[in-house]
């Protein structure tokens, strides 16, 4: 799982997140919004990358749908900083993008470990 698509892309959408929270905190913007946006978003990777040591396949499925709700909540301070205007639409619409797709991809692969682990 080290070389997934789902690590790197992970990977890279925290790397974003991070940016735009550095963007946001020296833009001196809502600095409360920004700590819960980089907090939820880096940990979608993480929490991805402890599936990688997962114990067994539940504990794999466990690591992802941590991952999946902290996306989720991503999802949520993004649309939230985008509606409050302190985050452009073609920026918001770009990294939101990338947010829907990492969800898409771990509900589809929480759905097919389930389905294999039956």
């Amino acid at each position: 799982m080290a070389d997934s698509i789902i690590a790197q892309k992970s990977f890279q959408f925290a790397i974003r997140i991070t940016k735009l929270y550095l963007y946001l905190k020296d833009q001196r913007q809502e600095f409360i919004l920004a700590k819960q946006l980089v907090r939820s978003g880096t940990s979608t990777g993480a929490n991805t990358e402890e599936a990688v040591a997962a114990q067994s396949k539940p504990d794999f499925i466990h690591k992802l749908h941590i991952a999946l709700k902290e996306v989720r909540e991503t999802s949520y301070w993004l649309r939230l900083l985008h509606a409050v205007n302190l985050i452009e639409t073609a920026a918001f619409e770009s990294i939101h993008k990338d947010c829907i797709e990492l969800q898409k991809m771990l509900s589809s692969i929480i759905l097919t470990s389930k389905k294999n682990n039956s």
